[in-house]
């Protein structure tokens, strides 16, 4: 059995990503090994990749984010998706998912593993639906093996985690037939897999063969992302018995995971109302035994198309201060098609400005000293200590020249500069 991280940290070894995880989160690398044996934590780090920037997704650490890029059929410009990998790795972007559906997909993606510094991640479904339809004709023709050669590729590339449908099984779809739903299925590779199942009346293989994806996963240390593929694709649909009952299928896969050594994570839904957050996060950590929770979004509300990084943005601070471990961010592309590289920045830095909040609910410790660090910059008008903890430092820095950056950004600071002027007030007032 290869040595993955989870059973390193079982036979209680620190490994040089432990360490590195401990240092950039100013925590002790005990809670990281303890983490990380108990399932709580994890490390996407494919053994076959370079050095990367190795993160930690768990409990007691910061809230990661993840931007989602690749090609479709209508956009399969490489270049174009270098650009978005760049964009969002400099946008603070923890980990990204190469989602491509068209164009030369193998390429993407070994080039996005080349260019990116930090843990890469996909959906093999999507591949392996499309090569399909590509050599027998239809999706529906896919066989297991197919799938899980699929797999079996990204792996040996060096994909760090891959979003897998496993808990989406025979008895959950003919749930979601039987109660009916608003937006039906939303979820791209859940809907694949329906199809097929549906079309062949047999189980999902992934679901039936899981001992098979546990084997490649072990081998390579590839984190498995279980992917909601049931999830509500609106408001109305969130917290429905299909929903529940898929995540109480995830819960037993992620036990089966950890049995083999294998590192796991949940995925979430993406439309929830604000005021089902926290109970959406609850249910799903106790029902999956407080593995690493990754949510996309949520979207708090429907109708704010156009402006969903906003909309996704409250529900990522809520879901934060929830226990969510890391979110993925909506862009204000999302549901009318592919996000520019522009929209991937704005999605990334609402996102990071939402699971900061979040954080300081969390009462991380850094979270709170970032924010102490600002307050004292903008105190004494320290404008280089200003762009340091600012999420957005480029934001930043194009608006100083509009506000006049040769005064104190304190005095120029409304509020700041009342409270100078009370502070000399009442000391003149004691004076006299």
């Amino acid at each position: 059995m290869s040595m993955t991280q989870l059973l390193a940290a079982r036979a209680g070894r620190t490994t040089p990503e432990m360490e590195r995880i401990a240092e950039t989160e100013g925590v002790d690398v005990a809670a990281v090994i303890s983490g990380v044996a108990a399932g709580r934590i994890v490390i996407p780090r494919n053994q076959r990749r370079r050095p990367i920037d190795v993160i930690g997704i768990g409990p007691g650490l910061r809230t990661k984010v993840n931007a989602l890029i690749g090609t479709s059929n209508h956009r399969d410009d490489i270049a174009v998706e270098s650009e978005k990998v760049r964009m969002a790795i400099g946008a603070g972007a923890d980990t990204l998912m190469d989602l491509s559906t068209g164009g030369e997909i193998d390429a993407v993606r070994r080039q996005t593993l080349a260019v990116s510094s930090v843990p890469v991640g996909t959906t093999p479904i999507y591949q392996a639906a499309l090569e399909a339809i590509e050599n027998r004709g239809s999706i529906l023709l896919m066989t297991a093996d197919d799938i899980f050669g699929v797999i079996e590729k990204q792996a040996a590339d060096g994909v760090d985690f891959m979003a897998l449908h496993c808990g989406l099984t025979r008895a959950v779809v003919s749930r979601l037939q039987q109660q009916g739903r608003v937006t039906d299925i939303v979820s791209r590779g859940g809907a694949f897999l329906t199809g097929w199942m549906i079309h062949n009346g047999r189980e999902n293989p992934l679901y039936e063969q899981y001992d098979r994806l546990l084997e490649i996963a072990r081998a390579y240390d590839v984190t498995l992302s279980l992917s909601d593929g049931i999830r509500p694709g609106c408001i109305a649909d969130s917290l429905d018995r299909a929903q529940v009952q898929g995540v109480i299928a995830v819960g037993e896969l992620v036990e089966r995971a950890w049995a083999a050594g294998v590192q796991v994570m949940v995925e979430g839904p993406g439309h929830i109302p604000l005021d089902e957050i926290e109970a959406t996060v609850v249910l799903q950590k106790q029902l999956c035994r407080h593995a690493p929770y990754f949510m996309l979004g949520p979207v708090v509300t429907d109708v704010g198309a156009g402006h969903d990084h906003i909309t996704a943005a409250i529900g990522a601070a809520a879901a934060t201060a929830a226990g969510a471990d890391m979110i993925c961010y909506v862009t204000p592309a999302e549901h009318l098609g592919l996000p520019t590289a522009a929209d991937v920045r704005d999605g990334l830095v609402a996102t990071r400005i939402a699971t900061q909040a979040g954080d300081l609910a969390k009462g991380l410790p850094g979270a709170w000293a970032r924010e102490l660090a600002m307050a004292r910059a903008r105190r004494s008008g320290d404008l280089a200590g200003q762009l340091a903890q600012a999420l957005d430092p480029e934001r930043l820095r194009s608006l100083m020249p509009e506000r006049g950056v040769d005064r104190p950004m304190a005095a120029a600071h409304a509020d700041l500069y009342a409270g100078e002027l009370l502070a000399r007030y009442l000391g003149g007032a004691q004076q006299n």
